[in-house]
């Protein structure tokens, strides 16, 4: 039997919870699905997904064990991989090249306002 049927949300440590929904939500065009008060980690759970997505990102209070700044190593699809680096590199967002080789989607690699590394590749 199978007991995991799905991933559904990956955390994604942040310093600053409402800069964070303003960055995917504003910048990457993500859809606040929850945001509820957390206590327990001094701040609130926030998950956040492009609209009609059935994998989430839930952006949680960096602490020392879960530091803000790290390769997410989140992988997420857009129909035009070339416009939208040029969207992000236009917006300000700490982007690298657009890489195209041949037999290969195009792909590039961005970071949130902590430093997370995201990578978005053609679908």
């Amino acid at each position: 039997m199978n007991h995991i049927s799905e991933i559904r949300t990956v955390g994604v440590p942040v310093t600053d919870q409402d800069r964070a929904v303003a960055f995917y939500t504003e910048t990457l065009g993500f859809e606040v699905l929850m945001d509820a008060p957390l206590p327990q980690l001094g701040g609130r759970w926030i998950v956040v997904a492009p609209a009609g997505s059935s994998a989430s990102i839930a952006l949680v209070p960096a602490s020392d064990g879960n530091p803000a700044g790290v390769d997410t190593g989140i992988r997420m699809g857009s129909p035009d991989a070339k416009a939208a680096h040029q969207h992000f590199l236009d917006a300000g967002v700490d982007t690298d090249e657009l890489l195209e080789w041949p037999g290969i989607p195009p792909m590039f690699s961005l970071r949130d306002q902590d430093g997370n590394r995201l990578y978005i590749s053609e679908v």
